[in-house]
């Protein structure tokens, strides 16, 4: 019966479909793991503890806020493009343009945010250095559109393209003794060449344009109210992912961020994971749902255990030899950042569960995925305060505590979640 049931499913041209689509987006973040792998470790060796993680607490200080730019709009526009009900030009322009707006904004924000910081000039030029690229990346309207239509290859050849030529010339830098504001440089020129490798396919190869592109106020209304709160919730989940280096530079020191970001850095490595999965499926279960219920549930409990048990699959092996794994890409002088991957990859798990969140954006909950995100956010930064007195991986372990938290255990107190609590729950039990 599982024979014929896998073999059925193969032969499906949807499965098919959704198979490639998947297998490009996931070939695409192989690539940059392993790439990112291999130079961002370079970088790592070659800048050293302090000045790396200066330059991961600028990136981290920057994605505090970065949510702004985005405006929560990535779900909720590939969801009414799902619809094509003939609003595409409207759409794809409103989208394009509240992104734009919502980039400038974030600059008076750093200004006002970094004000209550200790940074000095040079710190706060890198910031905005790596702030910049967020006025590029409203492109990413095309990447919206790629996933709805299934057509995310371009998307992997942009993100691919990009990649290789900022990995030559990281190289390049990094054999030529450059300073590390040519690194923030280049965070910006890598949005740069994404963007417009996006405008090349979506122009070139899927034979559109933008001359339908046009901004519509009672649109923008109606996904800025669809969409208010998942930008609140973008915010307080770049909160509990990132406020623990920013914590760490102001109550520890720049070094303490490098020991700490060299693990996040393998520890979230993975998380292309879950979300090339939860993105190239969006619409498979969006579809299922307009069908059948039963099949919608079903679809969902299938995702939710896939999941569960990569994360399992990755923190495994890693918990056993995270201190060599450490010592042999990082070198002896990033060892303290060996027992941090080895509990911080655990969070991984639930990191996988809430990225596979397509039934708060479906059934129009946003509202409960803020409230989750929000507790999982205070969560963290109260164990911090609590914990990082006692050590990094300490810190870890407040990450670990919160995912858990927001990912998973709070669906049980929201009447409308609940059973999503129970899907993930027999997601454990490898339950398919």
């Amino acid at each position: 019966m599982l024979k014929n049931k896998i073999i059925g499913l193969l032969s499906n041209k949807g499965v098919q479909r959704y198979a490639a689509n998947t297998s490009w987006l996931m070939g695409e973040k192989l690539l940059r793991m392993t790439m990112g792998l291999f130079v961002g470790i370079w970088v790592a060796r070659y800048l050293g503890p302090e000045q790396f993680g200066l330059f991961s607490y600028a990136q981290s200080f920057t994605f505090l806020f970065a949510a702004i730019a985005t405006l929560g709009l990535d779900s909720i526009v590939i969801r009414e493009l799902i619809k094509d009900d003939g609003r595409f030009g409207a759409l794809m322009g409103t989208a394009f343009f509240l992104k734009l707006i919502g980039a400038f904004l974030l600059f008076p924000i750093l200004i006002f945010a970094i004000s209550f910081t200790n940074n000095d000039t040079f710190t706060n030029f890198i910031i905005f250095i790596i702030a910049s690229s967020t006025i590029f990346q409203s492109f990413n309207v095309i990447d919206f559109y790629c996933q709805s239509k299934v057509l995310s290859k371009y998307v992997a050849w942009a993100n691919s393209i990009s990649l290789l030529i900022s990995s030559v010339i990281k190289i390049t830098l990094i054999l030529n003794d450059a300073p590390l504001v040519f690194f923030a440089y280049l965070v910006l020129f890598d949005a740069i060449v994404v963007s417009l490798g996006l405008i090349y396919f979506y122009t070139k190869k899927m034979h559109l344009n933008f001359s339908g592109w046009c901004f519509d106020f009672s649109m923008a209304r109606e996904l800025l109210m669809d969409s208010w709160p998942l930008i609140l919730s973008s915010i307080v989940v770049s909160i509990y992912m990132k406020i623990d280096q920013i914590m760490i530079k102001e109550m520890m020191s720049a070094e303490a961020v490098g020991q700490y970001a060299a693990a996040v850095r393998l520890s979230e490595i993975w998380y292309f994971i879950p979300m090339t999965i939860a993105g190239s499926l969006f619409p498979a279960i969006a579809n299922a749902k307009k069908n059948s219920n039963e099949l919608y549930m079903l679809r969902l409990q299938r995702l939710y255990t896939l999941m569960v048990w990569l994360g399992i699959a990755i923190a495994l092996p890693i918990t056993f030899f995270g201190e060599w794994i450490i010592v042999f890409l990082y070198g002896n002088v990033y060892q303290q950042a060996s027992q941090v991957l080895m509990v911080h990859i655990w969070a991984g798990i639930f990191v996988f569960l809430g990225t596979a969140g397509a039934f708060f954006t479906i059934e129009k909950l946003t509202r409960i995925f803020f409230y989750k995100s929000l507790a999982g956010a205070l969560t963290n930064v109260l164990l911090n305060l609590w914990l990082i007195k006692y050590g990094l991986v300490y810190v870890a372990v407040a990450t670990l505590l919160s995912q858990l938290l927001s990912s998973f255990l709070l669906d049980i107190f929201f009447k409308k979640s609940r059973g999503q609590f129970y899907l993930k729950s027999y997601a454990f039990l490898a339950r398919w």
